[in-house]
């Protein structure tokens, strides 16, 4: 039995300190967190996602864009709030804020007692302890170019599924993006490596894999002259326990006739695909420096619908861009309600200091934000149709969990964290059951459906 002692924790007559954990941003970011608190683990302290009675907190920052900055520095001030009661005595801030703005983050908040850059997660465990035993500020900003760390994770998404990350940094340089200033270029690690903890995964229960990276269709480029993802995902079926396996950020120029033959041969890759966008105004994509045109997206998109048969597509798209004005905007409605994507997430473009795009001429803030919610509303009439048109079907459901009586999970056309959920009626289930549902209704959006057989 443990014995909460302030920021300490007693266990087995072995004293190990509480250091919180909160992690910002995309699932990258937090793969990285994972790795960390298992470090902190290894090393004898006891991560936590607490923010009071602890040593220290950790918070893993993202600084892609305004927005993301802006969450990370209230993070730390409410923080700072917590330490003057002194309910935590340290704050330690790492990732992607220290990265880009470096010891400039300790000039602006004395909150901060520590700096962690991105290259330098694995010097965690002596970070927080050098942190908690000087009353020196310190800063760590390691090599950002160097091969990606093979560290073990503390799983902290579900009992059923997880993050897969399989490269870091990135090489494509779009005009308003600062990810390969602050993440490096693009790295992949070793396919033997990605398969090993797949395998691991598998044996903590994990039934889904998400896989992961800046730009994963890249995969294996510079480790092996060529992309590698189909024959990644190939070994990935191969292990038993992974039940499903879903593929984020497939970049449109590169998906090969190679990777969808891969996915529709094997029934664990699920017919999901993300593939961010971000425009379809040629004008725009040649500006933004992407490396596909307008006529190419649609063309991709009809060849995914013939090719995979009940296909759903997710994509991210940025209204506001440097060159949109309302010919281009109306572009971009037209080919919402054409292509009928059922999933996006939409954002008003952000201009980002050191980036080509913060530059240019664009529409202002306001115009921005309006353009969003435009989109925003065609993207959720698409989406309600989508919902209505599977009422009545039958779909395979991965069980997550039981609330008030209610159990939910998700089918192959729902991401996790950002496509919601299926509430399923039924008797008996449990987190990680695969089941059949029959889809009768929907309700704010999600579906609903009652289960008509718990045996797959």
């Amino acid at each position: 039995m443990s014995v909460l002692r302030g920021g300490v924790t007693v266990i087995k007559g072995r004293t190990r300190k509480r250091v919180g954990f909160i992690s910002l941003g995309c699932a990258k970011n937090l793969v990285n967190s994972e790795q960390m608190m298992f470090l902190l683990d290894e090393a004898g302290f006891l991560p936590t996602d607490k923010t009071q009675d602890v040593e220290a907190v950790v918070v893993n920052t993202c600084a892609f864009i305004e927005s993301a900055k802006t969450e990370a520095i209230e993070t730390i001030l409410e923080l700072g709030r917590i330490k003057e009661t002194g309910a935590l005595r340290k704050i330690i801030v790492a990732g992607c804020l220290p990265q880009r703005y470096g010891t400039q983050v300790l000039e602006e908040m004395p909150e901060v007692d520590a700096l962690i850059g991105v290259g330098s997660f694995g010097d965690i465990a002596e970070a927080v302890k050098t942190t908690l035993n000087s009353e020196e500020r310190s800063v760590y900003f390691g090599d950002i170019d160097a091969p990606v760390s093979e560290t073990g994770r503390i799983i902290t998404t579900s009992p059923v599924w997880t993050y897969l990350k399989i490269a870091e940094g990135c090489d494509n340089r779009c005009a308003y993006c600062v990810i390969p200033d602050i993440r490096g270029p693009y790295r992949s690690r070793p396919v033997e490596k990605i398969v090993g903890e797949a395998k691991w995964l598998a044996g903590v229960g994990i039934k889904e894999l998400i896989i992961v990276a800046q730009d994963v269709t890249k995969y294996g480029s510079d480790l092996y002259g060529k992309n590698c993802l189909a024959e990644l995902l190939s070994a990935l079926c191969r292990i038993d326990g992974i039940e499903w396996i879903r593929l984020h950020y497939l970049y449109p120029g590169e998906i090969s006739k190679e990777l969808i033959d891969v996915i529709n041969e094997n029934d664990k890759i699920l017919k999901y695909i993300d593939m961010p966008i971000q425009h379809i105004s040629d004008s725009i994509l040649k500006e933004m420096n992407r490396r596909t045109t307008g006529g190419e997206i649609k063309s991709i998109v009809q060849y995914l619908r013939d090719s995979i048969p009940g296909v759903v597509l997710r994509t991210s798209l940025i209204t506001g861009l440097p060159g949109e004005g309302e010919e281009e905007f109306e572009e971009l409605c037209d080919f919402l309600r054409e292509a009928r994507i059922e999933r996006a997430g939409v954002f008003a473009y952000s201009p980002e200091e050191g980036t080509k795009a913060a530059l240019m001429e664009r529409p202002d803030t306001e115009t921005a934000l309006k353009r969003a919610e435009l989109v925003s509303d065609i993207q959720g009439r698409i989406m309600d149709n989508f919902n209505s048109s599977r009422i009545g079907s039958t779909v395979t459901v991965l069980i997550e969990g039981c609330e008030e009586g209610h159990y939910y999970g998700r089918s192959y056309a729902e991401s996790p964290d950002v496509d919601g959920y299926i509430s399923v009626g039924g008797e008996n289930l449990e987190p990680g059951m695969l089941v059949k549902a029959r889809i009768t209704g929907a309700e704010d959006g999600e579906p609903e459906a009652v289960a008509v057989r718990n045996d797959i």
